[in-house]
């Protein structure tokens, strides 16, 4: 079932190196596989190279792809890793005139048990993109490993549905979960959003949104490689530094391609990225929802675990806004998964960083 060694798994449970970034702590989960820092995970570089050695036979002109052929591009084929019998329920909600699919994941030896702990997730795909598909098998691990019902959202994608139709749908999603939470058996003081990149941005967002409303619904968000401001420069205390970057000279042309993502082109690059196929116009840009890092103010939010990934141009913003998170009195805590690139979310059962953190993730729903 796994392309690793279970002993790799227990290498990153047992990690305790600390570093600092902008006076936030992060724990480091040094890769059981790679040489040292600045280099890539074993695992890693393999499928990079088995999918690089795949492109390369299949050529195309260079054109401008499609928006299906963007989504079809996304993904990895994953593992299911579960090692018990878990249910999976769907269900349609409505948000505003969006359908809003909700797929739900349980174990069924306690399918009768109350108060279990809630995670509602929300995929990545630049929010025009993935499925709830890609993530499920993840979904259905922290579930087992938690002990808890995880809710996987299939909202509203760009450019057919520009924001704030996604956003909204995940609010819907949020909302429903706590006004049904009895019958899913949720305690509803132990409801956690979740999401990786784009999703982890959804998460952010509708962190903010249950604050400004004074729900008060959500008491964990987990972000996983979030994009938290779509502007490249003009960010109040935060900057993009390459040189923050390890990289090793031997790897340099695979991993540099890696942290492209959130990465200005030139000093006068200031692109609102996905403008275009995301957002109406591009004032809604700097909207907090749109992006969380810009909100004017980041007290009153719940618990947080950040997550990163060492070779990921969304790190450095992961990582400043959990510090963000921590000054404005908010519980934050951040971890550095070393070796891997942004989407390892995507890789469970072919990389261990993957089951590692959904083994953090767990734990995280485990103390609510």
């Amino acid at each position: 079932m796994r392309e690793y060694e279970q002993q790799e798994v227990s290498f990153l449970q047992s990690q305790d190196t600390v570093v600092t970034y902008e006076g936030m702590p992060v724990l480091i989960k040094k890769s059981p596989t790679a040489k040292a820092s600045g280099w890539l995970d074993e695992h890693e570089r393999e499928l990079m190279e088995r999918q690089r050695a795949g492109q390369e036979n299949t050529p195309s002109e260079p054109r401008e792809p499609s928006v299906q052929e963007i989504r079809d591009s996304m993904g990895f084929p994953n593992r299911n890793l579960c090692t018990e019998e878990l249910y999976t329920k769907f269900e349609t909600i409505h948000a505003g005139d969006n359908e809003v699919g909700l797929w739900r994941y349980y174990r069924r030896f306690s399918e009768r048990k109350p108060g279990k702990p809630c995670l509602i997730f929300f995929h990545g795909g630049g929010w025009m993109g993935g499925t709830p598909y890609t993530v499920e098998n993840p979904c259905r691990l922290i579930a087992q490993l938690a002990d808890a019902v995880v809710f996987n959202v299939d909202y509203s994608l760009a450019p057919e549905k520009k924001f704030p139709n996604g956003f909204q749908d995940c609010c819907a999603a949020v909302r429903h979960v706590w006004e049904h939470a009895d019958e899913y058996g949720v305690d509803r003081t132990k409801i956690a959003v979740g999401g990786d990149s784009a999703g982890g941005n959804l998460a952010a967002a509708v962190s903010l949104w249950d604050r400004d409303m004074g729900t008060h619904f959500i008491a964990l968000q987990v972000l996983i490689y979030p994009c938290v401001t779509m502007l490249y420069t003009g960010n109040p205390g935060y900057h993009f530094d390459l040189g923050e970057f390890e990289i090793s000279e031997e790897q340099r042309e695979l991993i540099d391609s890696l942290i492209c993502i959130a990465r200005p082109q030139s000093k006068e690059d200031n692109r609102i990225e996905m403008e275009h196929v995301y957002l109406p116009n591009r004032e809604a840009a700097y909207h907090p929802y749109v992006s969380p890092l810009l909100a004017l103010s980041h007290r009153g939010l719940p618990k947080a675990l950040c997550i990163s990934a060492e070779f990921d141009g969304l790190r450095l913003q992961t990582e400043y806004y959990a510090g963000l998170l921590r000054k404005n009195g908010c519980e934050a805590r951040a971890v550095r998964y070393n070796g891997v690139s942004h989407a390892f979310l995507d890789k469970l059962g072919f990389l261990p960083q993957t089951e590692d953190l959904c083994m953090e993730i767990a734990q995280e729903l485990k103390g609510l």
